[in-house]
């Protein structure tokens, strides 16, 4: 028996890493009951003879969307130029990742396009945020050290360029990369399906389908505020405890935005998710 890692999972089959080399397995017995709950990042345990799965052991973290498990860290992939950067959409992410418990990078693709970045608030956050061209090749090498030995999940909108840098990052990785409607500045989904693959300096990396739109349905009010971390390290300042820094009076937060020490697009970006919250709340109950 060995331990590997689910890489994908083609119909019947696990596709699963043990000490470097791959095996195509199949289901042992009751599992193929449970063929449709295996998830690429699952831990198995291998008969490498009969090349069947034997057990499934159990996992440290589970992602729905994309549905990858034993993720240590998520690299959030956002797009300078061509779309356009979506900072909602972004700072959703940021929320998600947060109220999973694990890590978040950020990186600002497309530096090509663009003169000259924008000032990096994300990275005087406190977030660790890379600027990298897919096209040509300028920041990926501190990126794909950051991915070295660990586990990871891109996530991001369609055209972000999300399989054009792991292209970069995995040499003959040739993942299909899609185009921008010019029209809509929104990308064609190009990632079909979620499949880890096998870093050079060790490690795993997920590409995952674009998607617009993720649900916080499982993020209580109380909990939204401590997923952005400038108001985190200021709410033990506010009068009330589990302030939600919107109507509540000597809130430390909105006095920091009134002296413009919280960014203002930021705390929209809170007030946007905090009310898509509370809405979800109220139809609840």
């Amino acid at each position: 028996m060995k331990t590997g890692v689910v890489l994908k999972r083609v119909g019947g089959f696990c596709h699963v890493l043990v000490d470097g080399q791959k095996y195509i397995c199949r289901l042992r017995g009751r599992l193929k009951l449970e063929v449709d709950m295996i998830l690429p990042g699952d831990r198995v345990r291998i008969n490498p003879e009969q090349q069947t799965v034997e057990e499934i052991l159990p996992r440290r973290v589970t992602l729905t969307r994309p549905p990858i498990a034993n993720v240590d860290q998520v690299v959030i992939v956002s797009s300078l130029s061509q779309p356009a950067p979506d900072w909602l959409f972004l700072d959703r992410l940021l929320v998600l990742v947060a109220a999973a418990g694990l890590d978040s990078l950020i990186c600002f693709n497309k530096l090509d396009l663009v003169d000259e970045p924008e000032d990096d608030l994300y990275a005087r956050l406190g977030y660790r945020t890379f600027s990298t061209s897919a096209t040509t090749g300028e920041g990926v090498g501190p990126l794909r050290e950051a991915l070295a030995g660990r586990t990871s999940c891109l996530a991001g909108s369609s055209g972000v360029g999300k399989s054009a840098l792991l292209n970069c990052i995995i040499p003959g990785a040739s993942l299909q990369v899609g185009s921008v409607s010019q029209r809509l500045q929104r990308g064609r989904h190009t990632t079909r399906s979620v499949e880890l693959l096998p870093l050079p300096k060790g490690g795993l990396v997920a590409d995952t389908p674009g998607f617009s739109r993720l649900s916080l349905n499982h993020v209580e009010p109380f909990s939204l505020g401590q997923c952005f971390p400038e108001m985190a390290a200021l709410a033990e300042g506010c009068q009330f405890t589990g302030c939600l820094h919107h109507q509540e009076p000597n809130c430390a937060v909105k006095e920091a935005l009134d002296r413009e020490e919280v960014d203002a697009r930021r705390y929209r970006s809170y007030l946007t998710l905090l009310q898509e919250i509370q809405r979800y709340q109220q139809r609840k109950y």
